[in-house]
């Protein structure tokens, strides 16, 4: 078995960076390189490690990389849907699904779980299927 050395100098680490590692636990494709890097260096000379092998990681690698990347971007585009979304509501009348609750649209709060409308009245009314928007 082969004992892989540490990437990066260690002995000077501050709290600090001990809590962005710990916020920031995931790998990235620089992480990746230096791990590969690593192993290359301290591979058995007499029995190497296939290329190939290497060439599947990164192939893998790089797959998940982009899928991540394409999820953070749906995710931004999401965010920005919504505020398009909120900022045309504002200044329109709006009833809650069930009919019980109405007012003058003064501000929208959008946050992991959604958007809210705040209405003229002091009432908030979460902005779901069956929400009528009119005119005043």
């Amino acid at each position: 078995m082969t004992t892989i050395p540490p990437t990066g100098n260690t002995s000077g680490t501050s709290n600090a960076d001990a809590n962005d590692k710990t916020k920031n636990s995931t790998l990235n494709y620089n992480d990746f390189l230096k791990l590969m890097v690593a192993q290359l260096r301290n591979q058995d000379p007499l029995n190497p490690t296939d290329s190939t092998q290497y060439m599947s990681q990164i192939a893998q690698f790089s797959s998940v990389e982009q899928g991540i990347n394409t999820n953070a971007k749906l995710d931004q585009l999401l965010v920005n849907s919504n505020i398009s979304q909120a900022s045309t509501m504002i200044g329109l009348s709006l009833t809650s699904a069930d009919g019980s609750v109405s007012g003058i649209v003064t501000s929208v709060r959008i946050d992991s779980t959604g958007s809210t409308a705040i209405l003229n009245n002091g009432k908030e009314v979460r902005i779901d299927q069956g929400v009528v928007l009119g005119y005043q």
